[in-house]
């Protein structure tokens, strides 16, 4: 077997960067090996002619295994939002992923992250993330960050609220203020593209979209989609717990989705805070999300 015939592992398919980095090494004719936990969510991905390997991120046989004879892997580490130990988990994870790693000697990563993953404090779930860099750091493997600017697609409940009510709530504030946000899919397109660069060394990528978006800008874009008014009504840190009743986040999962929340809209979470990084743009725009989750709650 030539390297070049060697697959690419994406993990994460069941979700929407890990699906859109295999969708596009797959379009472009590259061989994929997607990693799942049940066979059974394979099946798509093996009609499509790849590779389907089984592992758990915990076991480290099974992660060993899926990622040997490989080019080159994207790697993920799933937040159990609904776990009081979401951080030891998260922990445990990155361990694994880094010890299998070193084991299969994979020639390059590509890990999923977050801006503010370089702060020390202050930043709740990104933590997660900074455990994940830090670890995955320590193995000597080659390894691209991609931290990712808010995900558009978190918008989708709040959508769905306008869609029933004419209601916009947001966590965010000021609601004039922009921020840097990208969808999913340019998330998964960019890691493709990053393995495929074949580059050594450690480095750190910032992927946010085409353009920054404020509160206020969200709410005319979903009104616009609607064609019908929205209002935005910007949620005080007092209701968020009642607002995320039914997210059933665990309390240690509240907690860091409050302290995420405010470093963000104190800006102490910013993506130009580390000036090592390299700054890539996405080239999907929040229009076009918003419409197709307008069209889902329909």
């Amino acid at each position: 077997m030539t390297a070049s015939s060697l697959p690419y592992v994406v993990f994460g398919v069941t979700g929407r960067t890990g699906a859109a980095a295999a969708d596009a090494l797959l379009r472009s004719g590259h061989p994929v090996r997607v990693v799942v936990r049940d066979s059974v969510k394979g099946r798509p991905w093996a009609q499509r002619g790849a590779e389907v390997a089984v592992a758990d991120l915990t076991d480290l046989a099974s992660m060993t295994k899926a990622l040997s004879q490989v080019q080159g892997a994207y790697v993920v580490s799933p937040q159990h939002y609904n776990r009081e130990d979401l951080f030891e988990r998260a922990y445990l994870i990155a361990d694994t992923t880094a010890r299998a790693a070193v084991a299969a000697d994979v020639p390059r990563l590509v890990a999923l992250s977050s801006v503010g993953a370089d702060r020390e404090r202050g930043t709740g779930w990104i933590r997660m993330n900074r455990m994940f860099e830090q670890r995955l750091g320590e193995t000597g493997v080659s390894t691209i960050f991609l931290r990712a600017a808010y995900f558009m697609e978190n918008w989708m409940p709040m959508v769905g609220q306008a869609v029933r009510s004419g209601t916009l709530p947001t966590f965010l504030a000021p609601p004039q203020r922009p921020l840097p946000m990208v969808a999913t899919v340019d998330v998964g397109s960019t890691a493709a593209a990053l393995l495929l660069e074949e580059r050594t060394g450690t480095s750190v990528v910032t992927l946010s979209g085409p353009k920054d978006y404020a509160p206020n800008d969200i709410a005319a874009i979903v009104s616009a989609t609607l064609d019908k008014p929205v209002d935005l009504v910007v949620l005080l840190e007092a209701e968020w717990h009642k607002a995320l009743a039914d997210a059933h986040f665990s309390t240690a999962a509240l907690a860091g989705f409050t302290e995420m929340t405010r470093g963000l809209n104190c800006s102490h979470i910013d993506i130009k805070s580390d000036p090592g990084a390299i700054e890539w743009a996405g080239t999907t725009p929040l229009e076009r999300v918003i419409a197709e989750l307008a069209q889902r709650q329909r």
